[in-house]
């Protein structure tokens, strides 16, 4: 069977999904095509369920670090069972309404794998359907690494973490960014043994400074970190029904013994079986090539966005969204709207959390900028004191001369929050002495913006 059609979406997250209604609003034919239950990964097998789960560890946070200050912590635990039924009521309606909507708004979904057959020829393969479209747009998201190491074969996904009916005793997380150790944070908090090994320094997007502040308090939650340590091979352990793991470290072999291995070592485009050499869409290890329209820069029918595009926004789910969001307008209005991102916070939602916004001390000087650095350990001001929170800092970069906000980088309480207003100051052009004319409500932790400037 073979269709036309003004619009195939290949995805169905925050990349593909908003371009495929606003194309159908428009008056366009749309299909949307995707192997997975409707709704992408963000929704379905990420940042919403992780939110969930760390909801609850921040019970157990709060209370033991306010022990013997008022509270009587002893006996709070994680039920994870529990958890995981209350994961999966946020979870398991999205797939349904997400049809449902599709359905209201006469966008044809087929299920199954899609792959290209030609320039503009989509294949839904495991069924008779091909698709023809006037244009063709990817938003296929991201998957995890493919790791050179021996036994990949028993390694867990963080998908497949997220619906763990029970928490294993001892568990291992191979990776040093943001999914290893929020998931770290979360399994340790729920009374596991956990292990986490990698092999450079961590959470290499955030500043190196408040990076080494978090792996302390990591430390300090029981999680034994390893880092510049190399992940060899994964092989069963017959005498404990488990996982061993070998490792380099300065060149002598270690070696570890977890119940479950968990795959925390990056994700990359998931591209590369779409069938896109059949369609001249050129890709590289980043993604799909696009120009400043988000459009191929090989087929000029396809359009990519997300993950899947090889653009300078973070693999983060607002810009997915973003982006998909100039898509559209560029399919409807025809290539008017080039990629321009606005500064683009970013979160590891540990407890505390760690957060950025805008460039890197490094970064800045790789440029020749000329900064002036605030920089300082605040455990002691009230938003953390309060809260017995012992790991809180900050560092702002402020631009000589034009006191424009450079970058902000938070740790402790609230960070994910405060990053935003950050955010918004360096958008809107808010310099320092802008902020210290703010009025904030008090004691807030935004209200800790205007010492931090």
């Amino acid at each position: 069977m073979s269709k036309s059609y003004d619009l195939i979406a290949v995805g169905s997250g925050s990349a593909a999904s908003g371009v495929a209604m606003k194309c159908r609003r428009a008056g366009w034919s749309v299909a949307l095509i995707d192997e997975r239950p409707l709704g992408g990964t963000c929704a379905l097998r990420g940042c919403d369920p992780k939110k969930v789960l760390i909801g609850a560890t921040e019970a157990l946070d709060w209370a033991e670090r306010l022990e013997g200050k008022g509270v009587r912590a002893s006996g709070l635990e994680v039920d994870w069972p529990a958890l995981m039924r209350f994961k999966r009521g946020f979870v398991e309606p999205v797939p349904e309404n997400r049809e449902k909507s599709f359905a209201k708004a006469g966008v044809d979904v087929f299920h199954g794998h899609a792959r290209f057959t030609s320039a503009n020829t989509v294949a839904v393969e495991g069924s008779s359907v091909s698709l023809e479209g006037r244009y063709v747009h990817i938003g296929s998201g991201a998957k995890p690494r493919e790791l050179d190491i021996h036994g990949t074969d028993l390694l867990t996904s963080s998908e497949e973490f997220l619906e763990l009916e029970t928490l294993p005793r001892r568990l291992l997380f191979v990776g040093g960014g943001y999914i290893s150790f929020e998931f770290a944070h979360i399994a340790a908090r729920a009374g596991a043994q956990v292990t986490l090994v990698h092999r450079s320094r961590p959470l290499k997007g955030f500043d190196p400074d408040l990076v080494t502040l978090l792996v302390s308090r990591t430390r300090e939650l029981g999680i034994d970190v390893h880092l510049e340590t190399e992940v060899l091979a994964i092989e069963k352990n017959e005498i404990h029904d488990a996982r061993s793991v070998r490792a380099v470290r300065e060149g002598k072999e270690v070696s570890f013994v977890a119940d479950c291995v968990v795959h925390g070592a990056g994700r990359v485009p998931a591209v590369d079986d779409l069938g896109l050499d059949d369609a001249g869409v050129e890709f590289s290890s980043k993604g799909v090539v696009v120009n400043e329209y988000l459009q191929s820069v090989s087929n000029p029918v396809v359009y990519a966005a997300g993950d899947a595009a090889a653009t300078k926004g973070d693999p983060l789910t607002p810009v997915a969204a973003y982006e998909g969001h100039l898509v559209a307008r560029n399919l409807l209005e025809g290539n008017r709207h080039p990629v321009t991102y606005p500064p683009i916070p970013s979160v590891v939602f540990t407890l505390p959390s760690l957060a950025r916004v805008g460039m890197l001390e490094s970064e800045d000087t790789e440029k020749g900028v000329k900064f002036r650095t605030q920089h300082r350990d605040t455990p002691g001001w009230f938003t953390a004191r309060r809260v017995g929170e012992e790991t809180s800092a900050y560092k702002v970069l402020v631009e000589e001369g034009s006191n424009r906000i450079l970058g902000a980088h938070l740790v402790g309480p609230h960070a994910e929050e405060v990053i935003n207003l950050f955010a918004m100051a360096m958008h809107t052009g808010l310099t320092p002495r802008d902020v210290k004319k703010m009025i904030f409500a008090y004691p807030t932790a935004a209200s800790d913006m205007v010492y931090m400037v």
